[in-house]
C-alpha cells in the first residue's frame, strides 16, 4: 500500500493553483472537470511521478468549519519537506508571502509556517540528518 494522492482544502481553485505553481513551484498533473469544480492536482517538480497533491474545493460546510479552526489556532494543514528552511523562507517571502512563524529549530527539526492565501497555515519543515 501507498500514498498516491493527498489533499488540501482550498477557498478557490484557481486561486490555489496560482499559488501552489507560481508560487511554491509545484507544477499541475491532472485537470478533470467534476461539475463545478475540477480533479487538479499538483506535483513536486523534484517528484514528479510522486504523491500528487490534490486542491480540493472547501465546499462541504464541515470543511470550512476544519480549516477555520486550525487557521484559528495556528495549527498547519499539512507540511512539505524542503532542503534548507531559512533559503525557503527568504525566497517566499522575496515574493510576498506571508509567514506566521518564522524558521524555527526544535531539536532535530526546523520549521516554518505560511499562510497559503486559501484558507490554511501550511508548514515547510528540513529533519537534521542523524549524526554518525
Amino acid at each position: 500500500m501507498r500514498i498516491n494522492v493527498t489533499s488540501v482544502l482550498v477557498d478557490d481553485q484557481d486561486k490555489a493553483l496560482r499559488f501552489y505553481t507560481e508560487v511554491l513551484g509545484f507544477e499541475k498533473r491532472a485537470e478533470v472537470p467534476l461539475g463545478e469544480h475540477r480533479w487538479l492536482t499538483v506535483v513536486s517538480p523534484e517528484q514528479p511521478d510522486g504523491v500528487e497533491l490534490l486542491l480540493e474545493p472547501d465546499a462541504h460546510p464541515a470543511a470550512r468549519t476544519f480549516k477555520a479552526a486550525l487557521h484559528e489556532d495556528g495549527i498547519p494543514f499539512t507540511s512539505f519537506a524542503v532542503d534548507d528552511v531559512e533559503a525557503e523562507h527568504a525566497r517566499l517571502i522575496a515574493l510576498g508571502v506571508r509567514f506566521t512563524q518564522p524558521p524555527t529549530a526544535m531539536g532535530p527539526v526546523t520549521t516554518a509556517v505560511l499562510d497559503d492565501t486559501c484558507g490554511n497555515l501550511i508548514q515547510i519543515a528540513k529533519i537534521a540528518a542523524p549524526e554518525a
